[in-house]
């Protein structure tokens, strides 16, 4: 029987535990152009973990599976700053697309994963694109590359740093999304190659 009633004190632990590691992490980026929000910034979902820190009370707000993993990754965003909308492209997709489009709207950034919340790894799946696209604002892909790391045994071998780690973020240029089908289909072409080139270990601007 799985003991659902320590799932609580298991996330405060490993959110507790996370969060010392993260405070030993150091990082370079590479290509940060200023923009002003609203706009998307995309990142392949084994690589989130890496980014969070970065990014925490600035406000971000992600967009988070409903799945009960899901909750785990809200517990520890929202311990730093981060806001959140539940929905995904396969659960409570178009509740989650609608909840991320209405926060543009009201000029926030938000960060979503085109390959979550269950791949395939590494697969822009149309739900960040359609949401740029709808909302009229630019998406910023970007990569993580820790300089020492262990992997997870989940479905896309999540990424987690390790202690002292130095960590290489690198943004691409802004993508603007095309009307119409054609623009939806342009975009996650776009989007994929920039991922792609982003988060390989050839990245132009590493050292």
């Amino acid at each position: 029987m799985k003991l659902r009633w320590a799932e609580p004190a298991a996330t405060t632990i490993g959110t507790a535990l996370i969060k010392t590691l993260a405070a030993t992490w150091r990082y370079r980026e590479i290509g940060k152009r200023p923009l002003e929000p609203p706009f998307i910034f995309v990142v392949w979902h084994s690589r989130i973990l890496s980014l969070l820190p970065l990014y925490k009370y600035h406000g971000l707000v992600l967009l988070v599976s409903r799945h009960r993993d899901g909750g785990y990754l809200v517990d520890l965003a929202e311990g730093w700053g981060y806001r959140s909308v539940r929905g995904s492209t396969q659960r409570g997709g178009e509740v989650g697309l609608l909840g991320i489009v209405r926060a543009l709207q009201a000029g926030a950034i938000v960060a979503m994963t085109p390959d979550g919340p269950r791949g395939p790894a590494e697969r822009v799946q149309p739900g960040a694109i359609a949401a740029a696209q709808h909302a009229g604002v630019p998406i910023i892909p970007a990569g993580a590359h820790a300089s020492s790391r262990w992997y997870l045994r989940s479905w896309d071998r999540m990424r987690v740093p390790k202690p002292f780690a130095v960590i290489d973020v690198l943004y691409g240029a802004p993508i603007q999304i095309g009307a119409g089908k054609e623009g939806l289909r342009q975009g996650v072409a776009a989007v994929q190659q920039s991922l792609d080139e982003l988060n390989s270990e050839g990245a132009p601007g590493r050292t």
